[in-house]
């Protein structure tokens, strides 16, 4: 079984003007003349770390990592002002100028495939191929899953989900819309709150097995903010997407390869949704993982992505 490419570190770091409010962390890591790389993190809000630059061969990848807007080192912090899907778009197509790639290999999990292939159909023609994880459509079936009572995430954790009902006072009636208000409050201890009770929600169910430090890890205030203030941002507002956007566009990235690694227990994103992709796109190469949920750092999850990245470079060299 693979596992992940010893830590290294970055060799450029810098803080790149996207707007007149927003400020992006990018960084790269691995060989400058490798093959471009660009990893598309999760959440929305969740930002990188230097564990994601360990899922490629640092001899063969030009990696570049970045966290969008209000998330990771980016600034401002948990800011939702002019963050949406197309401005996110647009800075991933802002950071490829300022690099100087003309095509790039595009990596995303969870949030992050979503992204990556919104910004595929938007320009197909700057992607050499797609790696994606734990896929996630932006559909209001896929939101219902992870946040009604009725949805197979509260269905399959309903002692996790009453904390996660906790500071809506245990009832889930306009969840995603009273949550917003919680975590756009003038009250600070309520933002806070708000923030703990989601992200520790998402935390203790992205793995098979439970992590003890679960609650300690995901409630940490400062990360605990953008991920809960962005993803209810998005997701409130369905992601900035129209419904089904991303099957609808298909015909737009047909031609790319891609491979989708998902793990067959995934709770916050459901399998039926990454089947359902690779219907519509038979080219697709669809793994789901067995003993896997949807964290990317499960081992059989580190597997399937690193296989899978090295497969891409062989191929990609060779094209």
């Amino acid at each position: 079984m693979r596992t992940l490419y010893p830590a290294i570190a970055a060799s450029q770091q810098q803080w790149l003007a996207v707007s007149l409010r927003h400020r992006l962390y990018v960084e790269e890591s691995g060989h400058p003349l490798g093959i471009p790389v660009v990893l598309v993190h999760g959440g929305p809000g969740a930002g990188t770390g230097p564990e994601h630059r360990r899922f490629f061969d640092p001899e063969r990848y030009r990696i570049i990592l970045f966290d969008q807007r209000g998330a990771g080192q980016s600034e401002p912090h948990a800011e939702l002002d002019d963050n949406h899907t197309q401005a996110l778009i647009a800075d991933l197509e802002q950071i490829r100028r300022h690099l100087g790639i003309e095509r790039w290999l595009v990596f995303g999990g969870s949030w992050g495939s979503t992204l990556a292939l919104c910004y595929a159909i938007a320009h197909p023609e700057r992607v050499l191929g797609l790696v994606l994880r734990g896929l996630f459509l932006g559909r209001r079936q896929d939101l219902h899953w992870l946040y009604h009572p009725d949805g197979g995430a509260a269905q399959l954790f309903p002692d996790h989900y009453r904390d996660f009902l906790a500071p809506l006072e245990g009832h889930a009636d306009d969840l995603l819309a009273r949550y917003h208000g919680l975590l756009t409050s003038a009250n600070e201890l309520a933002r806070l709150n708000a923030a703990r009770a989601w992200a520790v929600w998402e935390g203790r169910i992205s793995t098979l097995l439970p992590r003890p430090d679960a609650e300690a890890y995901y409630g940490e205030a400062h990360s605990a903010l953008a991920l809960a203030r962005i993803e209810c941002h998005y997701f409130v507002n369905h992601c900035f997407i129209e419904e089904n956007h991303i099957i609808n566009h298909l015909d737009r990235i047909r031609q790319l390869p891609a491979v989708l690694i998902h793990g067959r227990y995934d709770a916050i994103c459901k399998v039926a949704a990454a089947a359902e992709l690779a219907a519509a796109w038979p080219g697709l190469a669809l793994q789901i993982v067995p003993g896997a949920g949807h964290s990317a750092f499960e081992p059989g999850i580190i597997d399937a992505l690193v296989k899978a990245t090295d497969h891409m470079a062989k191929e990609l060299m060779q094209a």
